[in-house]
């Protein structure tokens, strides 16, 4: 903004060249001065040379001053862009549109509780539709061969479990047996499946603990269960699921696998885990829900190769394209009755083989 001249003369001196007032020292350098920049103009008489180059410097940081703040929120405002490929990558929502599925459904972002519970019930739904007859995939007679084919099973798959435990079975049906067994002859027995001798304590640990303090009988208290040698949440609510008919979730690897990939939640413990996931799910749905998400973990859902373009959930799954995407390729990836291979169960329910399932071999079959 220009300044006013003063009344009488700073405008007009300069144009007749006649000095206006007594002029302070050095005039010729105040005229040359103004001759200089005759766009500033100012009082004359009352502003040395010197006093116009500071209030020049003054006018001219005025400016950069008020235009500062706009600089200052200029990466404010280039920050939401920023952050948009990370909330919905475009790559995941325009691969699934080539996935054989139903409807397109954006990747988990910003989304609300009530559209991840909406989500996530209906891709147990979707499952539930896949797998109609998914079941525990260990052999199992009664509460007891359940609880120890649990404990074996870490650290191998149930196929081998249940190759293994027929034999020890026979030798040792009952917690009683099994607690007065030859820890020698139980190893040997328990040797295909891995860390033989440390599940050697464990099986004979819990037989007999179960004769000592629960009369031979498996007790079907969470509470209960967990006090038994080598007995954890996740085998608790195995035998609490699948021998007494009380729900329970079962947080194994596949599990916690395939609900982080599902941003169901972004927990890494198991108990942590179990708490997330069952607060969006009404609690009579969590033993089935166990069973179809480690179904689909086994079969398509794999850890280092998802067979993406199989799979009936890709609309749903945020993850969709960490896996192979082209149909033909990820069928040669599917596993167990999918890939036409047979499950996991020597014994396995009538209505898994009325689906077309066929039993495992037994150990030593080929």
């Amino acid at each position: 903004m220009k300044e006013k001249p003063t009344a009488g003369a700073g405008g007009a001196d300069e144009h007749k060249g006649a000095p206006a007032k007594k002029a302070p020292a050095g005039p010729a350098k105040a005229t040359a001065a103004r001759k200089t920049s005759p766009e500033k103009k100012t009082p004359a008489g009352k502003e040395t040379a010197a006093g116009r180059k500071t209030a020049g410097a003054a006018k001219r940081s005025a400016p950069a001053g008020k235009k500062a703040p706009a600089k200052k929120t200029a990466p404010v405002r280039k920050a939401p862009a920023a952050k948009k490929p990370l909330v919905a990558p475009k790559k995941a929502t325009a691969s699934v549109r080539a996935a054989p599925a139903k409807t397109v459904v954006g990747p988990a972002g910003d989304e609300s509780r009530t559209a991840l519970v909406r989500r996530a019930r209906r891709i147990n739904r979707e499952l539930a539709e896949v797998f109609p007859y998914a079941h525990p995939e260990l052999d199992f007679e009664n509460p007891f061969q359940l609880v120890v084919a649990t404990v074996l099973s870490a650290q191998t798959t149930d196929l081998r479990v249940n190759q293994t435990t027929p034999a020890l079975f026979a030798k040792y049906p009952t917690p009683e047996d099994l607690a007065a067994a030859n820890p020698e002859e139980v190893e040997e027995i328990l040797r295909p499946t891995g860390f033989f001798r440390a599940k050697t304590r464990s099986v004979m640990g819990l037989s007999k603990a179960l004769v000592e303090d629960f009369g031979g009988e498996v007790p079907g208290r969470l509470e209960d269960l967990v006090k038994l040698p080598g007995v954890g949440r996740k085998t608790a609510f195995v035998v609490l699921g699948n021998a007494f008919g009380r729900p329970g979730i079962t947080v194994d690897t596949h599990f916690q696998r395939l609900v982080r990939r599902w941003r169901w939640t972004g927990e890494t413990d198991p108990d942590k885990i179990e708490a997330a996931v069952g607060a969006l799910f009404p609690k009579s749905d969590w033993t089935d829900l166990s069973h179809h998400v480690i179904w689909h973990g086994r079969r398509i859902c794999h850890a280092r190769k998802p067979a993406c373009g199989a799979c009936p959930i890709a609309p749903l799954c945020p993850a969709y394209g960490e896996g192979e995407t082209d149909p033909e390729k990820a069928k040669k990836l599917l596993k167990y009755e999918k890939g036409g291979l047979p499950g996991q169960r020597l014994k396995p329910p009538q209505s898994y083989l009325d689906a077309g399932g066929r039993p495992a071999p037994p150990l030593g079959a080929g």
